[in-house]
């Protein structure tokens, strides 16, 4: 008799790591859903990933690439994409003529500030949804857990 490969012999572990990667997951799908509603039809999970690693101010490239955690040519697919778009641009770097500088052009700031905006509508709906005494808690909770990463978050930063 063959064993069917759905059947489970036992249930899978609730466990905070599943719990965080579910919520994660979907912030992540309710936040480019909106942001796309909002007119920014080229917002993308993918895209989010790297633009959460350039600061408003712009940075270089090389950095960017460091920062990202992910090989050169997908940060230089997803940029030319972004650029592509009028999102970024790459300037010469001032101190470094070999160098790039990735900055935002007006529509990529039009689009952090409607994201910023967006991030605290889905805040408000969680808020109505668990209430805001057990919010603060989840908030307080998560800094908590993220402080206690040491030096191993160190030049590790995700979308803001």
């Amino acid at each position: 008799m063959v064993k069917l490969l759905d059947e489970k012999t036992e249930a899978s572990p609730d466990h905070v790591g599943w719990r965080l990667w579910q919520a994660s997951r979907a912030w992540q799908v309710e936040f480019a859903a909106a942001m796309r509603s909002a007119g920014h039809a080229w917002f993308s999970e993918a895209r989010a990933g790297l633009l959460g690693h350039i600061p408003r101010n712009g940075t270089r490239q090389s950095a960017l690439i460091e920062r990202a955690a992910t090989s050169k040519q997908a940060v230089q697919q997803l940029l030319d994409g972004l650029e592509a778009e009028g999102v970024l641009e790459r300037l010469p770097d001032p101190r470094d003529g070999r160098g790039k500088l990735v900055c935002y052009t007006r529509k990529g700031l039009d689009a952090l500030r409607d994201g910023d905006r967006i991030k605290l509508q889905i805040e408000r709906g969680y808020i109505d949804r668990i209430g805001e005494q057990r919010f603060a808690a989840l908030m307080d909770a998560l800094r908590t857990l993220d402080a206690g990463r040491g030096d191993a978050s160190a030049g590790a930063s995700g979308p803001k």
